[in-house]
């Protein structure tokens, strides 16, 4: 038998997946209620799937079965069961306590005085109220088709609202995550940072399962063609290299990325997202995800959004990187300018400048601060600009008077720097003004002692002092590097701080590297 539409048919009766049906939850003390109603549905389907039928003989059955089975279409409802109105309870645990106002609920009583219709309908949030004499076979049927149209028809509508919902979370986290990473100055800390944003982006759904993911992202420099490995995830978090060419990856993950390079646009790939970022200086960013196999549209489409503002993001850290660039590669070029002034040799600001950065990072000031001490270090004497040279360059020993003047440095590199609002420079005044001071207090222009001395101005004293010792003056030969720092030691908890002078030992193999330095 079929029905007007044409979309109730008959089927194998044999049938019994439950995938693709459309579940009736049937709800009656009665046996044969049970039975009658499969029999008489037994084999019919709508919109090519069939109906799957479950059983329960009291409320408190069907209370169970209803927490257990989240996607029932139709509970077909007894009222009087175990008690006189256990069905009128059922509807209100299934409606109240479990939220669920999508499945539709058909009341079927035998004892229509135990529950009027009118008060019923009113009071209780049922779809249909029939009375058990009535429900023909053909009214049974045109009950179950209007009851599972309506149920599809607001599933659908739920299942779109959910998609806006999405959507809308998606947007504003690509809003906070673009926020976020156009706060980051640092290239690899950036990209680390896109990778944890995309992958937060692409768990947003229950079909985007993405921790395992992996992916990388790489740079490649528009002048020397040179990639470097920024961050990765999964397979490639341990992968921490440089490489000579940007494609020194297997065939699959180059053939990706030369195809991106050449279209010069992000794409899905099966499994893949590849992402490619050029910047306005003709830097080639990528970005390579697996595990992308089962995004859905809208996921790729917020994927898609969130790399526009990568691009742009992108674009922002190269800009910031030329500009400190150009601002180290002046505060280099006036620390050289000093040095050569003093007769010393004009790789001492460079080897000062890594020893600075060196102990920044092992003291644990981050990669920002770090960068920033060791980009102001070069200006540590500064102020030896104002000393005449009779002084500065004297080959013997300074008289008293003398060293008074030759310690005015001091106090004339702070003036020269200390009102600037640069980061870099505000910290060059506090360097040259308190690289000079001594832990245990003798040091010079204001006698401070302990941790009352700046921590940059007690990191580049020892860069300085060190770098001094080891290197030839107009007024002194050269240490070597074992008697330079044998000083040190001795000089623990008197000239220097001593935690910063334990890290320095304890670090002597990269001191080597820079000491190395001409």
């Amino acid at each position: 038998m079929f029905s007007d539409d044409g979309k109730l048919k008959f089927v194998d009766k044999n049938q019994n997946s439950t995938q693709n049906t459309w579940k009736i939850l049937i709800v009656d003390d009665e046996e044969g209620v049970h039975t009658i109603t499969k029999t008489v549905l037994s084999g019919f389907t709508f919109e090519d799937s069939a109906l799957h039928f479950i059983s329960a003989y009291s409320a408190t059955e069907a209370m169970q079965i209803m927490r257990d089975i989240d996607d029932i279409s139709l509970i077909l409802l007894d009222v009087v069961m175990e008690e006189d109105d256990s069905g009128l309870k059922f509807v209100k645990f299934v409606r109240d306590e479990l939220k669920n106002e999508l499945v539709r609920i058909v009341l079927r009583t035998g004892q229509p005085g135990q529950a009027p219709e009118r008060d019923v309908i009113v009071k209780y949030d049922i779809n249909d109220y029939k009375e058990k004499t009535e429900l023909t076979s053909d009214k049974l049927f045109t009950t179950i088709i209007a009851s599972v149209r309506n149920y599809r028809d607001l599933k659908a509508i739920e299942e779109k609202k959910n998609i806006i919902e999405q959507n809308r979370i998606g947007l504003k986290n690509i809003i906070n995550a673009s926020a976020n990473l156009f706060e980051i100055h640092s290239l690899k800390e950036f990209a680390s940072g896109v990778l944890m944003q995309l992958i937060s982006l692409l768990k947003l759904n229950n079909n985007s399962m993405y921790i395992k993911s992996d992916g990388f992202t790489a740079a490649k420099d528009n002048t020397n063609n040179k990639c470097v490995f920024l961050a990765g995830t999964g397979k490639y978090s341990e992968t921490n290299r440089s490489i000579n060419d940007c494609y020194d990856f297997d065939d699959e993950i180059k053939n990706r990325l030369i195809i991106a390079e050449t279209r010069k646009e992000s794409y899905f790939d099966d499994d893949v997202f590849v992402g490619y970022y050029e910047t306005h200086t003709g830097n080639k960013n990528f970005l390579y995800m697996n595990g992308c196999a089962d995004l859905s549209e809208d996921d790729k489409r917020l994927v898609h959004i969130f790399s526009s503002n990568v691009s742009i993001a992108f674009d922002n850290i190269y800009l910031d990187k030329e500009v400190a660039e150009t601002q180290a590669e002046i505060i280099y070029t006036l620390g050289e300018v000093m040095e050569n002034r003093s007769k010393e040799t004009a790789s001492h600001v460079k080897r000062v400048a890594n020893y600075t950065y060196l102990l920044a990072t092992k003291y644990g000031l981050d990669e920002e601060e770090s960068f920033t001490l060791k980009s102001a270090s070069p200006l540590h004497d500064i102020g030896k600009i104002g000393i005449e040279d009779s002084i500065l360059l004297k080959p013997g020993k300074l008289t008293d008077e003398e060293f008074v003047i030759m310690k005015t440095h001091a106090q004339i590199g702070y003036d020269i720097l200390k009102k600037s609002t640069r980061s870099i420079l505000r910290a060059a005044a506090i360097v040259a003004h308190e690289h000079h001071e001594k832990y245990n207090g003798m040091g010079y222009p204001n006698s401070k002692k302990g941790n009352d001395i700046h921590i940059y101005g007690r990191i580049v004293a020892i860069a300085d002092v060190f770098d001094a010792l080891t290197h030839k003056r107009v007024y002194k030969a050269a240490w070597s590097f074992d008697e330079a720092v044998e000083h040190l030691k001795q000089e623990k908890g008197e000239h220097f701080d001593p935690h910063l002078i334990d890290l320095f030992l304890n670090n002597l193999d990269e001191v080597k590297k820079i000491y190395a330095i001409k």
